[in-house]
């Protein structure tokens, strides 16, 4: 017993070195081995959407006046019930809400994204399993694209032929996480320059191209594509890309255009 206690200090202490020398973000030792108390963020994904005010249970957070591409960082919650919802900033109007029912060592990703004619709401569930010593990157995808419902994704070195390769993320439907809500990130090599290239599902007609992006080492992402011209934004696979950096602590998504 005494030897298995040793051993899992050894590792932890090791871990708290390298989650040090890391830097930034939400990642410490007790989100990876799933004791943490289970956290929120919300990102504002509206293109050309009203700045927001963010209440948790009814009660307005500190969250006020955000606009389009606020992406807090992760803030604790208690277990159970919670109620995110949007107001329009400054006023009682509520734009969208989601509710989720929180769980220790889960991490929750509330989205306002642009519908076909208001706004609405994508919630995923992040169990975040990762191992105390990796510093892979993890990387999801959020289809909010309307004008484009179904497509395929690509995360790949940038001189990859897509002709060779089968998407990283397939057949992501409108207002569907790949992996799914439940399911953790993948991971990919940090520190490594990629290139992001979207499809309609089942092509390599390519309708995004991000051109390279460096994924640092520990890098948190989620993919969200979106109507270029937001909710009024019925061109038939007209998107851009809002990144969100679980890793950053800048409270701005890094918006991408294509560079075709």
């Amino acid at each position: 017993m005494l030897r298995s206690k040793t051993l899992f200090l050894g590792l932890a202490l090791a871990a708290t070195a390298v989650l040090t020398a890391c830097g930034g973000g939400d990642d410490g030792i007790d989100d990876r081995i799933g004791l943490s108390k289970p956290s929120v963020r919300v990102i504002h994904a509206v293109t050309g959407g009203p700045n927001v005010d963010v209440l948790q249970n009814g009660s307005l957070t500190s969250m006020v006046n955000k606009p389009y591409k606020f992406v807090s960082t992760y803030f604790n919650v208690e277990t159970g019930n919670q109620l995110i919802s949007f107001n329009a900033a400054g006023t009682q109007t509520e734009l969208a809400r989601s509710s989720l029912v929180a769980a220790t060592g889960h991490k929750y990703t509330v989205v306002a994204v642009p519908g076909a004619s208001a706004a609405e709401t994508v919630t995923i569930d992040d169990p975040f399993g990762k191992g105390l010593l990796s510093n892979k990157a993890r990387v999801r995808s959020l289809n909010a694209s309307f004008n484009a419902q179904n497509i395929d994704i690509y995360v790949t070195l940038p001189a990859i032929d897509l002709n060779s390769v089968a998407p990283t993320f397939a057949a992501v439907g409108y207002k569907q996480a790949s992996p799914a809500s439940g399911q953790d990130s993948i991971d990919l090599d940090g520190n490594t320059t990629y290139r992001l290239r979207i499809t309609p599902a089942g092509t390599k007609t390519v309708i995004f191209d991000s051109g390279a992006l460096t994924l640092a080492n520990n890098a948190d992402w989620l993919i969200t594509t979106i109507p270029s011209d937001g909710i009024a934004g019925l061109t038939p696979n007209k998107i851009k890309v809002l990144v969100a950096r679980g890793d950053d602590e800048s409270q701005a998504g890094l918006e991408l255009v294509t560079t075709q």
